[in-house]
């Protein structure tokens, strides 16, 4: 271990006058006083300021030392902020598994936004089919994840979210200018089918029974749907979320009676979730619920 001494002990002169140590060939003399790095066993001692007239001025050996300590310090600074910071939900790190409907708008809408206030954040986040959303999660490969259910396997903590289906149709469409459209409405139209053989699916072929329409594209995902709804191919019955992000190109209108879309929020319950993850998962479910009333106004 380093010290640094401030001089020589009386016992040290009343022995001889002083003590002399060697540095490879040079010599320092003790009875000058000048302070001294305290040798480790066996090592020879080195002199960390030297007396010039009546200053003390460091040597190239206490200048070296010096900044070995400014390094320990800052890290141990930074430690303290990290630590800070964590406590206070400002860092750390998040792994995000969604379906496609979340993780190609609303999600990383809000991800961009919780992360501007947290500069000192890591987030991962992956889009995925709802099924190995599930696996991620189960894996250990995800914190959190966004899924469609049902999900009947045990090992999560399980939120529904609110998903009401809309109806997204072009500007100009002859139920723009309806506030709620019902099934009966969507007669003769021709419907984008949506996520095939889905209980999402299954639900909207029982609101609409028997009512003549016909379906001129299929795709399993609502993005597109909207997509090819503004190329005119027809309108569709998608997730509120997705149709978020086509406002202003395409018009939105509740469904009723309402027809859920099933979505799940999916936590591991064999590991404990931290209070970054649940200060995400809270101010995530508030960003939905600004998208679900900004569509049913």
């Amino acid at each position: 271990m380093l010290c640094v001494t401030g001089g020589v002990h009386e016992d040290q002169r009343a022995a001889g006058g002083g003590l002399s140590c060697r540095d490879g060939d040079r010599e320092h003399d003790l009875r000058r006083g000048a302070p001294r790095c305290q040798p480790t066993r066996g090592q020879p001692a080195d002199p960390l300021f030297e007396r010039r007239g009546n200053q003390i001025t460091p040597t190239p050996e206490a200048v070296s030392l010096l900044s070995e300590v400014e390094r320990a310090f800052v890290g141990l600074a930074r430690i303290s902020e990290h630590a800070t910071a964590i406590r206070s939900h400002q860092a750390g790190s998040l792994r995000i598994a969604a379906l496609p409907a979340l993780a190609m708008g609303a999600l990383p809408r809000f991800v961009g936004r919780f992360m501007r206030e947290r500069p000192n954040l890591q987030i991962a986040l992956h889009g995925m089919p709802s099924h190995l959303v599930i696996e991620a999660v189960a894996a250990g490969q995800a914190d959190l994840g966004y899924a469609v259910g049902p999900l009947e396997r045990p090992g999560y903590y399980i939120d529904s979210i609110e998903s009401p289906a809309v109806v997204v149709m072009p500007e100009g469409h002859r139920l723009a200018s309806v506030k709620v459209v019902r099934p009966r409405d969507l007669a003769g139209e021709k419907i984008v089918g949506v996520a095939a053989d889905t209980l999402f699916r299954s639900r909207v072929e029982a609101a609409l029974g028997e009512l003549p329409r016909s379906v001129p594209a299929e795709t399993p995902l609502s993005q597109i749907a909207c997509v090819l709804v503004s190329e005119g191919v027809g309108i569709a019955i998608v997730d509120p979320f997705s149709a978020s992000e086509f406002v202003g190109r395409l018009v939105a209108r509740p469904l009723r009676p309402e027809i859920d879309v099933g979505m799940l929020l999916l936590v591991p319950r064999q590991r404990a979730t931290s209070a970054l993850a649940q200060s995400f998962v809270s101010g995530f479910s508030a960003h939905l619920a600004g998208i679900r009333a900004s569509l049913a106004s």
